[in-house]
């Protein structure tokens, strides 16, 4: 390859694209990684390769690649992670038949659909070393296997057991699946990574049909794909050429790898996205400093890319204001009110005095807690804490268990006016909309007595939503007795049961599945009813607080920041830690000692992905248990200069 020329100012990545063309089209090509950080144009990266290598715009190498590929019936696969991301990519490329774009799940599946035993063959091995590490695990332990844990090593058992006995499996990959033999997301990623590693026919397979595959946010693509797919990449040559993009400072799932540049094999090249096209230099230069802080509790490296503001885009501002946590949420929403005001004035936008920026939060509890949801939020994270919070996907709709509830329920309350009359007419279409009405007897005296049990059960639940103090179980009860929509299972099966919930855990202690979920359905079933539609808006996205996974990928003009410990609740992360509001815990000690990633690093990369949304303006509201003690830190840290943080009165 001829040397890769330098630019210099808002050109400084006017290479990459030929950069990258150069690695895919070489004899044998090369693999690599792109590094590109927030806003700095990695979807338009993408897409103009793409375009060249597959003959769209004019490229002497690109067009012998793109002809090679259609002689031999074989694509570019660009996998990512939102089906929205599937839309951008496919409108701004267009048609093109040598590409083909999906999220990882459909890749996936498209792999090993149909390889029923090769699919069962690879849970079992996967279920099988997890009862053999679970089981090591808790021997090691000084109180040894507990009842709890054996309860929980029983269901991997039980696991084991089912997929033994399926003979056919399914899933879909844009919703959840029911049944016999239906696949969780995550089943299907583990068997074809287990596949990919140990069925050289699945690689040949892969090899033939897609020999260039370029992932998308790879930063948080599970760890046991992305080992598979780099694995047999190599040695270059080998049939298979894998391009990763993403930036491992914006990795907030823990499926993927801590530091992913670091994995990257020394064979592999490493081209670099340098510009931030989105926000004001301040902000730029904030995030910066972010992410090469030398902080106490740190343990993975500073490593990544310097980025650049544009020349046009030299201003900005960012404001940081700290306040006690100790005060009543009422005062908080005022004290941030104060905050956004002190906005305006330093910004001189109004913006921020008619509400026009973007409040974001840092934890889901944070969120649930504003938004006054918050028992319905707890109960949802213990009957299922994998899909209880918006992924970032879109594709989140809560748990699979209640999405009778969330869904079919919400259309039959719109039904229902504000004097409690209900429209028949929408409820008809409603229960036809989701199939109720096709198992109606076809006596005409059956059919009469079914029509009037159905009006009587949806005339009691709407008397019951009228009621502000109606829990989840009252208006549930009509609508289960009369069998109005079709149920899960695990959802009826927890209504029936009247026991008690068990005591939760003391901390350190082992619980159970079945004692979670047991304890989550009872939370649920004592929930204010008007907490799920402030529930279903916050899983939508549309709630007032927004929080990291939600946004990632967005940008907003002005952006506040709220980072509150106390009402987030949890131990994942820290923002008074960050701050110097509270000290490092034991844990985070042993954590450093041990080298595995502790709340510094957790905090340090939401911290960046949330500041990075903003475009003109950032404020960062911090609820610390020591004010003074944080605002003493923050002068030290070297983040912000005399007059860009003060005390909230």
């Amino acid at each position: 390859m001829s040397a890769i020329p330098s630019f210099a100012d808002n050109d400084r990545d006017a290479g990459v694209v030929e950069e990258i063309c150069g690695y895919l089209t070489d004899e044998p090509p090369r693999s690599y990684f792109l590094f590109a950080g927030a806003g700095s144009g990695k979807t338009r990266t993408l897409v103009e390769v793409l375009r060249r290598i597959t003959g769209v715009v004019p490229h002497e190498k690109g067009g012998q690649l793109a002809r090679r590929l259609r002689m031999y019936g074989r694509s570019v696969r660009v996998v990512t992670y939102t089906k929205n991301a599937v839309a951008v990519i496919n409108g701004r490329l267009g048609d093109n038949d040598l590409v083909e774009v999906s999220t990882i799940h459909a890749f996936c599946w498209g792999l090993i659909s149909g390889f029923n035993d090769d699919i069962r063959a690879a849970l079992v091995a996967i279920k099988k070393a997890q009862l053999e590490r679970e089981t090591a695990e808790a021997v090691a332990k000084p109180k040894g296997i507990t009842p709890a844990k054996q309860r929980d090593l029983d269901e991997i058992k039980a696991d084991i057991e089912a997929f033994e006995q399926t003979d056919m499996f399914i899933y879909h990959p844009d919703r959840e699946t029911h049944g016999p033999g239906a696949l969780a997301h995550k089943h299907v990623l583990d068997a074809t990574a287990w596949l990919l590693q140990h069925k050289p026919t699945l690689q040949m397979i892969l090899k033939d049909r897609h020999p260039i595959v370029l992932i998308d946010e790879s930063q948080d693509t599970m760890k046991g794909m992305l080992d598979a797919l780099m694995s047999f990449s190599e040695p270059r040559g080998s049939g298979l050429t894998v391009g990763l993009l993403g930036d491992h400072r914006q990795r907030i799932y823990p499926e993927g790898h801590s530091d992913l540049p670091g994995l990257v094999p020394a064979s592999w090249a490493t081209p670099e996205l340098q510009m931030n096209h989105r926000s004001q230099r301040r902000i730029v230069d904030l995030i910066n400093r972010i992410w090469e802080a030398e902080l106490e509790g740190r343990t993975q490296p500073a490593n990544g890319v310097e980025q650049h503001a544009r020349t046009e885009k030299s201003g900005g501002v960012v404001r940081l204001f700290v306040g006690d946590t100790s005060r009543s949420p009422e005062e908080k929403v005022a004290g941030e009110q104060w905050c956004a005001d002190q906005m305006r004035r330093a910004t001189g936008s109004d913006a921020w005095s008619q509400g026009q920026y973007q409040l974001l939060a840092l934890e889901h509890k944070l969120v649930a807690t504003r938004g006054s949801f918050l028992d319905a939020y707890s109960a949802m994270a213990l009957i299922d804490p994998n899909s209880a919070a918006p992924s970032g996907s879109g594709e989140n709709k809560g748990p699979s268990a209640v999405q009778m509830l969330l869904y079919e329920l919400a259309q039959l309350e719109a039904c229902v006016g504000a004097d409690g009359t209900v429209d028949e007419f929408q409820a008809t279409e409603v229960f036809r909309r989701f199939g109720c009405l096709d198992s109606m007897p076809e006596g005409a005296v059956e059919r009469a007595t079914r029509v009037e049990e159905m009006l009587q059960a949806i005339c009691a639940f709407a008397t019951t939503i009228a009621n502000p103090a109606a829990t989840v179980e009252q208006v549930l009860a009509p609508v289960l007795g009369a069998n109005l929509f079709e149920v899960d299972d695990r959802l009826s099966e927890a209504f029936a049961d009247k026991s008690p919930a068990p005591a939760a855990p003391a901390r350190g202690e082992d619980e159970s599945r079945k004692d979670r979920m047991r304890r989550g359905w009872c939370v649920l079933f004592a929930t204010p009813w008007r907490q799920l539609q402030n529930y279903r808006a916050y899983l939508a996205g549309n709630s007032v607080l927004a929080t990291h996974q939600v946004v990632k990928g967005s940008e907003f003009p002005n952006v506040m920041v709220v980072m509150d410990d106390k009402l987030a609740g949890g131990h994942q992360i820290s923002y008074d830690k960050i701050f110097g509001g509270v000290q490092l815990s034991k844990a985070d000690w042993d954590n450093v000692g041990k080298g595995k990633e502790t709340t510094i690093d957790r905090t340090l990369r939401l911290l960046y992905v949330t500041c990075s949304r903003a475009k003109e303006s950032l404020a960062l509201v911090l609820w610390s248990s020591d004010p003074t003690g944080a605002l003493n830190r923050v002068r030290e840290s070297g983040w912000f200069s005399a007059g860009e943080f003060e005390a909230i009165p």
